[in-house]
């Protein structure tokens, strides 16, 4: 009865029985099977209008203390911000396709660089080493693949943007009840527990709430920052395709630490093409817009809030990117985050229950 009471039966017990607990839902999954579907149908529109949301409602509290009715103020920013995507539909987004297009044309041109590079690589064999001609069979072959594989991958990605274009239909919608209201949801969520409990509840959605707008706002700033700061320095230096180096540069800085390695992949490759010189120039750039965005406007933006190791983000990277691409890749830290904050209120909630076991005994 002795073994019973202790601490790591009952630890054990709880391990098997959440084993248990997975091993019964991978054996009938089937029955989530309509959850999941209707999870994955409205996950990317309530994604986008939960970004929106925290986009917005700084502006939204602004307008109130300026006395302006909320439904009101919420269809002012609408139209601005319908405007604002006139503007970009208007103006950048031409200047986008033809540099787009210009780059498409010329492809055919750098394969054929590459191709005879390969060439001539495979005509001097014989003064390279063998791991060297291993490492250029692996790449001619995986080459050979993408390039067997492009269509099929086209038409899958062209079949989830048309399905993604539809949903984005009812995001408006999410967004105007987010933003009217937002005060609803906690109160509606700690009705159902005492006083106490509620309490701790709020404190847990207010930090909750802290770190996601935190780091949402601050990668906007951030990021567009850096495709400013890209586009005046690939103007300088005359690199091909700045607009749309710099908006590739400006949507992929939203990956934390990789990001920037990889909008520097094609500006390096367009820059060598151009001009071998010019590859250097671009670095240069680069090293220079990252420079001043990780030692002057992340500070000052993002600065601590989310109290993430650096080192953990880069582990965190790894992990959300094999879980979920790209996707994994930009969401994982603000998950981790939230996490992080409901855990730190577990341990310190389980810290005062102690305490107060400890005194009472």
């Amino acid at each position: 009865m002795e073994l019973t009471k202790t601490k790591w039966f009952r630890i054990s017990v709880g391990i098997i029985l959440f084993l248990t607990i997975i091993w019964l839902i991978n054996e009938v999954q089937f029955i989530f099977t309509p959850l999941v579907v209707f999870f994955q149908t409205l996950f990317a529109p309530f994604l986008l209008g939960g970004i929106l949301f925290y986009l917005f409602r700084p502006f939204i509290r602004l307008l109130e203390r300026m006395k302006v009715p909320r439904k009101i103020g919420i269809i002012l920013l609408y139209l601005i911000f319908v405007g604002f995507l006139t503007f970009i539909i208007s103006v950048i987004a031409p200047v986008v396709h033809q540099q787009f297009s210009n780059l498409i044309d010329n492809i055919p041109e750098m394969v054929d660089v590459v191709e005879q590079g390969i060439t001539y690589w495979q005509t001097n064999q014989d003064l390279l080493p063998q791991y060297a001609k291993n490492a250029i069979d692996y790449v001619s072959n995986r080459l050979e693949d993408i390039l067997m594989s492009t269509g099929t991958y086209l038409g899958e990605v062209l079949g989830n943007v048309v399905g993604f274009i539809v949903s984005l239909v009812i995001v408006p919608f999410i967004l105007f009840y987010l933003l009217s209201d937002q005060e609803k949801f906690v109160p509606n969520v700690t009705r159902y527990f005492s006083k106490s409990q509620a309490h701790q509840i709020k404190e847990v959605f207010r930090d909750m709430d802290k770190a996601i707008a935190s780091y949402i706002q601050g990668q906007l700033i951030v990021s567009s920052f850096v495709g400013i700061v890209l586009f005046i320095g690939y103007l300088i230096i005359g690199l091909d395709y700045s607009l749309l180096l710099a908006l590739f540069g400006m949507v992929t800085n939203v990956i934390p630490f990789l990001g920037p390695f990889i909008a520097a992949i094609p500006a390096v490759i367009a820059g060598w093409f151009q001009d071998p010189m010019m590859s250097v120039y671009v670095i240069i750039v680069m090293v220079v817009a990252q420079q001043a965005e990780s030692n002057l406007i992340s500070p000052l933006v993002m600065g601590k809030s989310l109290n993430v190791h650096p080192l953990t983000i880069i582990l965190l990277v790894l992990v959300g990117g094999n879980l979920a691409g790209v996707l994994g890749m930009i969401l994982i830290i603000p998950f981790y985050a939230v996490g992080k904050v409901i855990v730190q209120h577990i341990y310190r909630l389980w810290n005062i229950h102690k305490q107060t076991k400890d005194k009472q005994a």
